[in-house]
């Protein structure tokens, strides 16, 4: 007689991922991690930052979150786990945090850097003038991702170090990644895809 087979784990058993946690959209991430089967941090300070397996940089208002990463000490530990290879994925503002390069910056905002790529602030207007799109992004697979943008913004320019994963009809690039990060200028979680999350927990799990 035959033992059935066990089930397959799911993708994030066993897997702690953090969400900085300052500001923005941390629930809509969150709810799509635990459906992934990790558990999910919070982050606000740098202890909680060095538990965890890799990390989400939600979207919200980026310039605020800059202030606030200054403000809780985290700037300098968040910079580390990026040249340390922490897996990191960024979404909206989460993107704009990772460029090595902003275009209509307000005086004084910083980025973390990391991403080889140049990005433009709300490069697709206010609130009032957000989208949903079919998306392909072919290194996800052959199914179109469902992409939401909230004045999300645009890669203007990408580096010999990064690679575009996605681009609208336009031309305009979307999508990025490089070494272990990570981004999008559109939220998949708010649609309910869960492939580029399940993409972050692939690298969290290769480095563990």
């Amino acid at each position: 007689m035959s033992t059935p087979e066990a089930p397959d784990p799911a993708p994030g058993a066993g897997l702690r991922i953090g969400i900085l946690a300052l500001q923005g959209d941390v629930r809509e991430h969150a709810r799509t991690l635990r459906g992934l089967g990790a558990e999910v941090v919070p982050v606000r300070r740098a202890a909680e930052l060095a538990e965890v397996h890799g990390l989400v940089l939600p979207g919200g208002e980026s310039s605020v979150i800059d202030k606030l990463t200054r403000s809780f000490g985290l700037r300098d530990p968040l910079r580390a786990a990026i040249a340390g290879g922490l897996p990191i994925y960024g979404t909206c503002a989460g993107m704009i945090l990772l460029a090595d390069r902003v275009e209509d910056a307000i005086a004084g905002q910083q980025t973390l850097g990391g991403l080889d790529v140049t990005v433009r602030r709300n490069a697709f207007g206010r609130q009032n003038e957000s989208f949903e799109t079919s998306l392909p992004v072919p290194a996800l697979g052959p199914e179109p991702v469902a992409a939401t943008f909230i004045r999300a913004p645009e890669v203007t320019a990408v580096g010999t170090a990064a690679t575009a994963l996605a681009s609208l009809a336009d031309g305009r690039v979307v999508a990025v990644e490089q070494g272990s990060l990570l981004a999008t200028a559109f939220h998949p979680e708010v649609s309910g895809e869960d492939r580029f999350h399940r993409r972050l927990l692939e690298r969290a799990r290769e480095r563990a």
